[in-house]
């Protein structure tokens, strides 16, 4: 594919994912792949226009290491949208587009790419439903200290490719068949 044209094959391209995610590579060449999607509970929490709290250690894996691109302008058919996108993920792993979805990065490996994604569709599952529980009270949220801590732990790329690794063996044991 070249300029979102397919240059060999016979299949359709997704314009949109094409300005996305060309544009992430292009701004990002630290990244092996980029995962999208407009999951439940990530496109509900992004319409609050928000990060995630470090509220647990799940979430400390994106502390201080995912932004929110607030400037949904539509389905992104433009490429200019994609550099935007790019701009707001920056050097993070992971960007919250604002009332569209997530969208996480691996720098080492598509298997930490995949469990950015899953690991953050849990974490806005859980700010939803704590948020929810509190009516309106303020959450008690992890201290800074504490969440630079369990970031450096949990947030890099080996454990994103070992909790990855953990499932995946899961799924093979419970569904052996899956892959055929």
């Amino acid at each position: 594919m070249k300029d979102g044209d397919v240059v060999e094959g016979k299949y359709p391209v997704n314009r949109a994912a094409f300005a996305i995610h060309s544009k992430i590579h292009i701004a990002r060449p630290d990244v092996v792949a980029a995962a999208h999607s407009h999951s439940t509970y990530g496109k509900t929490w992004s319409i609050l226009g928000r990060p995630l709290d470090p509220i647990t250690q799940d979430s400390c894996a994106f502390y201080n290491d995912h932004a929110v691109y607030d400037d949904y302008g539509g389905v992104v058919f433009e490429l200019d949208e994609g550099q935007r996108i790019a701009k707001a993920l920056g050097n993070k792993k992971a960007v919250i587009l604002q009332n569209h979805g997530l969208l996480t990065v691996g720098q080492k490996s598509l298997e930490e790419c995949v469990w950015w994604f899953i690991s953050m569709e849990k974490c806005c599952h859980v700010q939803l439903m704590a948020e929810s529980a509190s009516h309106g009270k303020p959450l008690r949220t992890i201290s800074d200290e504490a969440a630079k801590q369990a970031h450096n732990i949990v947030g890099n790329s080996f454990a994103g490719w070992f909790q990855f690794n953990m499932l995946y063996q899961r799924i093979k044991k419970e569904q052996p068949d899956f892959l055929h």
